[in-house]
């Protein structure tokens, strides 16, 4: 079948998505239902749903008859004792989009705020929607990523913030807790996105939530959703000093998470047999897809601590999609929404054995090998 590359193009353009998971677009240009769509673009845990999940949802179903605790007491309990911290200092949120918002609006009380770039997108959603100064600091050097990047030394942060994800996204480079900590000496406030951390056993993990009672000016996100494979749902946790979590209770809307929401995250988060099951996975899996993308003559999959690979690519991050989409019905993460990396990079998550062994046969039909 002949394929219009000009009529393709357009398509694709059209309602292109900044964030991954975008299965409705991409079966349009596929030409096919969104579940027929293999989607390497979200970086979500692809062993699915808990059955801890599952039973959580079921067994509260009469809660939906009821307004949710409008304080998440048993939920804040739950992480508390998870992370071994004051469940005062914890917010349950509507995943850490929600929570951005109030991180933003922190921050624009501060001259500017400090991002490492290329960021995830919807900081500079969030940043914009209270008219943040924003300074950022590339972590590119020569085109290419360093395997692993120096923070920059930065100077006169007294009265700014800075936002940092670890592990890094689109990276997926994980930052030594100790080369933070300066960072909490040096800013106002210092919030760090922890979304992917949990993807790293305990032992591997580089997490400040432990410094947050000796630092009024700590922030930490958790997300949920990754991990649990839920991100139809909605659920994640700000961890931070009890008196700026009220603040941020006072300028949201009241019921901001749903009871089923509050009920599956008690539950998850004290499922070690699901937690045990995903670390064993995704050491292997993740292992075979790098071996698998490093052979081809045109990719280049850099090392990192996520459940993702971004890779550089010498074919068209854009053209790699498309084709794999129209040919396949696979999804990639194009680059294009990272200004810094644009056509030269995409980003694959990683998925079951047999979805990445698909995804490099269906490589290997475009791309030669070394």
């Amino acid at each position: 079948m002949l394929i219009d590359l000009d009529k393709l193009g357009k398509k694709l353009d059209e309602g292109r998505p900044i964030h991954g998971g975008n299965r409705q677009w991409a079966a349009n240009i596929a030409g096919t239902a969104p579940e027929n769509i293999l989607d390497f673009s979200a970086s979500i845990n692809p062993l699915g749903i808990p059955k801890s999940a599952i039973a959580a949802i079921q067994s509260h179903l009469i809660d939906l008859s009821h307004y949710p605790d409008p304080r998440y007491t048993l939920f804040r309990e739950a992480i508390g004792e998870f992370h071994d911290i004051d469940p005062e200092y914890v917010l349950a949120g509507n995943g850490v989009s929600e929570l951005l918002t109030w991180v933003a609006r922190d921050l624009s009380q501060l001259s500017a705020t400090v991002i490492f770039t290329p960021s995830f997108t919807d900081y500079d959603r969030a940043l914009a929607a209270f008219n943040c100064q924003v300074e950022r600091f590339s972590l590119l050097s020569d085109n290419n990523f360093a395997v692993s990047p120096q923070l920059p030394q930065l100077t006169n942060t007294d009265h700014k913030g800075i936002l940092i994800n670890n592990p890094h996204n689109p990276t997926g480079y994980l930052f030594d807790c100790n080369s933070l900590l300066p960072y909490l000496d040096q800013f106002a406030l210092v919030v760090i996105d922890e979304a992917f951390m949990d993807f790293l056993t305990v032992d591997q993990q580089q997490s400040l939530i432990d410094l947050v009672p000796l630092h009024s000016n700590l922030v930490i996100l958790r997300s949920l959703t990754k991990f649990y494979s839920l991100p139809g749902l909605r659920i994640g946790y700000a961890i931070a000093h009890p008196q700026r979590l009220e603040r941020w209770q006072t300028w949201r809307d009241p019921w901001c998470v749903n009871s089923l929401a509050a009920a599956v995250g008690i539950a998850i988060v004290q499922d070690r047999d699901f937690q045990q099951q995903t670390w064993n996975w995704l050491e292997s899996a993740k292992s075979e897809l790098f071996d698998g993308l490093s052979q081809f003559a045109d990719l280049n999959p850099y090392p990192n601590a996520a459940n993702y690979l971004l890779v550089k690519t010498e074919v068209d991050g854009s053209y790699l999609q498309s084709q794999l989409l129209q040919k396949h019905k696979i999804l990639i993460r194009d680059c294009l929404s990272f200004t810094e990396l644009g056509d030269r990079y995409f980003r694959v998550a990683v998925k079951l054995k047999s979805e990445n062994q698909r995804l490099l046969e269906a490589l290997s039909t475009l791309i030669p090998f070394k």
